[in-house]
């Protein structure tokens, strides 16, 4: 049996390690702040590069490698970038080591790098360098690339999936000839992330744009999606950028314009990472464990054959294997567990904290009456139904319960959603109530910056819906245009 779960309202954080470990997603390593992606992880993983690889493909966009090597004199060419990224890279000075006698193994002192090599946080710098040998000319643009890759960012407090010093991750970089066609980007791909976000996690998402001092280092604007947890926690759940000119003029990217002028490039870059799979667990899952969206789970179904006589085993497990091969036909994920070393009772329990959406259960009496029972995941809820309908019957249920998944997330999102007029109310919600607080905001940095350090709360986002409004911010007393998003944060 697996380990007990402790319920969210006991230890939440505790309750998200144990749904991990329980439905056998990670793992801790050997290096701190890394983690194992163990096969059920890395499925979930799997399921969401390929949803996310066909939207970019469809939005025209190829996929592409670059090094994880940087040059460390890249990364200060452009000096926002570097400010941002300079605490947290991990940095290669020597290329091998030595057996030392007195010290043991050491980096040999012959072998020091004459330029130190930093381990990719991210690409803007060696893409840009490279983008500049490829662009001459208005006919050499846009590019359109996207790369599945690694990234190391030396974080201090990390947690399994939500933050890790190594992830895994896309990130897309792409050049254009006008700033329209590059704000245009921007905003495709924020919609790409949105739709993938509703549509595959059934995670309900907030589209708005960061401020200044949380938009990322070396963009003008930067472009996000917010998802609120169960704790009532926000999660920046992906991110678009609109880099303007800055990385062009930092890495001599021009072009030769149709009026044969030479003009900078205009840049965006965009990522998601194995964060997605961090903001799955923590809207949808429950105390008994793991609950998937049918569109992501690496199993759609498990059946599970139950049978104690050596002749029930065999016209059960015939059944089993038409069941199965009706179900895959159809284009469903389904899995026959047959294992003899398992209890069907374990069996049970085991796909129930995996977060199978569907299971079956299949015995002697239901080969006699051409029936199957019927198990959700989401609502524990049982039924009978005839063989004969059960493809039918699974393909509306697997649609059910992706819909029932976003409904019930969103009802959760609304609900905790509040809008404030004065800070004393604002400091109330997000102690007893918690989610996304919507008030009034001055623009100004220094009330954005007082609010974070008196209650820990951040603007997530300036929305892009449902914004322009004119007020007054309550912490300053100046006059505002908008309610935005506050939230204390993952």
């Amino acid at each position: 049996m697996a380990e007990k779960i402790t319920p969210r309202d006991k230890d939440y954080s505790q309750w998200y390690l144990d749904v991990i470990k329980s439905a056998k997603l990670a793992d801790h390593s050997p290096v701190r702040g890394c983690m194992i992606i163990r096969p059920n992880g890395y499925a979930l993983w799997e399921n969401m590069q390929a949803g996310l690889d066909g939207m970019f493909k469809e939005t025209g966009h190829q996929n592409a490698y670059f090094p994880i090597f940087i040059p460390q004199s890249f990364l200060a060419k452009e000096a926002e970038h570097v400010e941002g990224f300079a605490k947290e890279c991990a940095v290669v000075t020597h290329s091998r080591l030595m057996l030392d006698d007195e010290h043991g193994l050491i980096p040999d002192p012959d072998s020091k790098l004459e330029e130190n090599l930093i381990v990719r946080p991210t690409s803007e710098t060696i893409i840009w360098h490279t983008y500049s040998r490829w662009i001459q000319s208005w006919r050499d643009l846009p590019i359109l690339l996207n790369q599945w890759a690694n990234v190391v960012r030396w974080e201090m407090r990390t947690r399994l999936f939500l933050r890790t010093m190594e992830f895994l991750w896309q990130e897309g970089h792409t050049a254009h000839a006008t700033e329209e066609e590059a704000v245009e980007e921007t905003l495709t791909i924020l919609d790409v992330y949105s739709k993938f976000a509703e549509e595959y996690m059934a995670v309900p998402v907030i589209r708005g744009i960061k401020t200044a001092s949380e938009r990322f280092a070396g963009a003008v604007d930067t472009y996000c999606i917010e998802a609120l947890m169960q704790d009532g926690k926000s999660l920046q759940a992906g991110t678009s950028h609109f880099l303007g000119q800055n990385f062009a003029k930092a890495f001599d990217c021009q072009f030769q314009n149709k009026n044969n002028e030479l003009e900078y490039v205009w840049a965006t870059s965009w990522g998601v990472s194995t964060r997605l799979i961090g903001a799955l667990i923590m809207v949808h899952s429950d105390d008994k464990g793991l609950v998937l969206p049918p569109k992501l789970a690496p199993t759609q179904v498990a059946l599970i054959p139950i049978y104690r006589k050596d002749e029930e085993r065999v016209s059960v497990l015939e059944v089993a294997s038409r069941i199965e091969s009706e179900l895959k036909a159809a284009g469903i994920r389904v899995f026959v567990d047959d294992r003899d070393a398992f209890r069907p009772g374990w069996k049970f329990n085991e796909y129930e904290v995996q977060g199978v959406p569907v299971r079956l259960a299949l015995g002697p009496r239901d080969v006699e009456g051409a029936t199957v029972e019927v198990a959700r995941r989401d609502t524990g809820e049982k039924t009978t139904v005839n063989q004969s309908d059960l493809t039918a019957h699974i393909q509306e249920l697997l649609e059910t319960i992706q819909q029932g998944l976003f409904d019930k997330a969103l009802a959760e999102r609304e609900s905790r959603t509040t809008e404030v007029d004065s800070y004393d109310e604002f400091k109330t919600v997000l102690d007893e109530k918690g989610g996304f607080v919507r008030m009034h905001w001055d623009g100004t940095a220094e009330t954005e910056s007082q609010i974070k350090e008196e209650t820990k709360a951040t603007i997530r986002c300036i929305p892009l819906e449902d914004y322009d409004e004119d007020g007054i911010d309550p912490v300053s007393g100046k006059p505002s245009k908008g309610r935005v998003y506050y939230a204390r944060a993952y």
